[in-house]
């Protein structure tokens, strides 16, 4: 009786969470004074290291989530449109052939905030329930 219980409970808790992660929605962050715009391609761009900077010409600074984090996870399948495996990849050849340096990756959210709020080149993405007032969300259009 009590197998059945934790076993339930625990499938409760495993719905719970996957339902959670598929509603989800990673979007990108800069600091609130950054007037540049940017479109899903520009984004893909400058976190494949072929963009160095804004619309407005100032330089960027991409902030990467760890890999294995859900919104690491999220974006580059949804923006980079490669696997995080495959990003992983991509920026391996790159270092070693001397001809890029992958962006910045951080723990979490929480750590892209903070960078992105106190640096006005830098670029990131979180989940949306993770925003503060201290970054602006760019619609990617």
């Amino acid at each position: 009786m009590v197998h059945k219980f934790i076993r339930k409970s625990l499938l409760s808790i495993a719905l719970f969470v996957i339902v959670n992660n598929a509603w989800a929605e990673v979007v990108v962050i800069v600091h609130p004074s950054n007037a540049a715009t940017l479109d899903a391609k520009k984004v893909q761009r400058i976190f494949l290291g072929k963009e160095k900077k804004f619309s407005d010409g100032k330089g960027v600074i991409p902030i990467n989530s760890e890999i294995g984090y859900t919104s690491r996870e999220q974006f580059d399948s949804n923006v980079i449109k490669r696997s995080s495996t495959q990003v992983s990849a991509y920026w391996s050849k790159l270092v070693f052939t001397g001809k890029g340096i992958p962006p910045k990756e951080v723990e979490n959210d929480a750590a892209v905030i903070e960078i992105v709020a106190n640096n006005k080149s830098a670029v990131g993405y979180v989940d949306s329930s993770a925003v503060t007032d201290s970054v602006k969300v760019v619609p990617l259009n």
